[in-house]
């Protein structure tokens, strides 16, 4: 597949840096779509393990019938690297490192140090103030939050949030690349978790508090909200497949900004500090077999 084969609106260059589930499920989604993938990893080990989560997501959704394309050519468009300087061809960088401030910030100003003046700059952050990390760049007015949900392949939504100093040009960009991706674009103005982040964590704190008490056990509750509200996942698996990590820091970033409402229940604390962060680790308020 040749850059005439590129989604129309779709970047033909994108970097992702970071190929952890996040980052690869993000990469695979514009590789299929046409685009020449660049992934930066922080070590040999890590860069080969996010190559094998791209091309393995890539070859499923061939064998699926969900891409018509030839493995052997996909995978051509796959570059996987430990170097910030392969960055410097990409027209978009999608930032996908760990909710964490200092190292969100890092990684953004390395991404901004290898550009070109008019390339873009989208973060995948969950929750973390867009208008905090603007303030961190150069050129505020090329960056935006992208935010992609887990799994990046089977969700439809992603959610563009706009920051204070971000481009209308850019603002606009966005939204055209979520629609090439095949995906709806929900656009926010920056606030503390968004929209999806702030709802989401509100509705799944409850359902923990919930379990707490001994009001119902966590099958029941997720069942309430899959059969009484349709929803396709309850909040507690919903939080294992997330990561009970990630929930908790996020959680407390919304208790430190949008006050107690947010505040975190002792049992996902207590989770996290045994180690019961979920899908990931077998367990979290469900037993995930490997």
């Amino acid at each position: 597949m040749s850059n005439s084969s590129v989604a129309p609106g779709l970047p033909p260059f994108v970097g992702v840096l970071g190929g952890g589930r996040m980052g690869a499920g993000i990469a695979h989604a514009f590789l299929i779509k046409g685009a020449n993938v660049l992934v930066v990893e922080r070590d040999d080990v890590s860069a080969e393990a996010a190559q094998e989560r791209v091309q393995s997501a890539a070859l499923k959704s061939i064998e699926r019938g969900a891409v018509d394309a030839n493995f052997e050519e996909l995978v051509t468009r796959l570059t996987v690297s430990t170097d910030y300087d392969a960055f410097k061809d990409r027209q978009l960088v999608v930032e996908a490192v760990p909710e964490d401030w200092d190292l969100k910030v890092t990684a953004l100003r390395g991404i901004e140090e290898r550009l070109g003046q008019d390339s873009y700059i989208a973060s995948n952050t969950s929750s973390l103030s867009v208008n905090g990390l603007a303030r961190e760049l150069k050129r505020p007015a090329n960056f935006l939050g992208l935010h992609f949900f887990n799994p990046v392949p089977a969700s439809t939504l992603i959610e563009v949030v706009l920051g204070e100093r971000t481009s209308p040009e850019l603002a606009a960009a966005a939204k055209t690349w979520v629609e090439a991706l095949g995906k709806t674009a929900v656009v926010v103005n920056d606030a503390p978790g968004f929209a999806s982040s702030r709802l989401g964590v509100a509705i799944a704190l409850e359902a923990m508090r919930m379990v707490e008490e001994g009001v119902a056990s966590a099958e029941d509750i997720d069942a309430a909200m899959v059969l009484g509200y349709k929803h396709p996942t309850g909040p507690l698996k919903t939080t294992d497949i997330v990561g009970l990590d990630v929930r908790l820091g996020i959680a407390e970033y919304l208790h430190s900004t949008l006050g107690e409402r947010f505040a975190p229940p002792q049992i996902l604390r207590d989770k996290v500090a045994r180690g019961e962060l979920g899908r990931k680790t077998g367990k979290g308020f469900f037993d995930w077999p490997s």
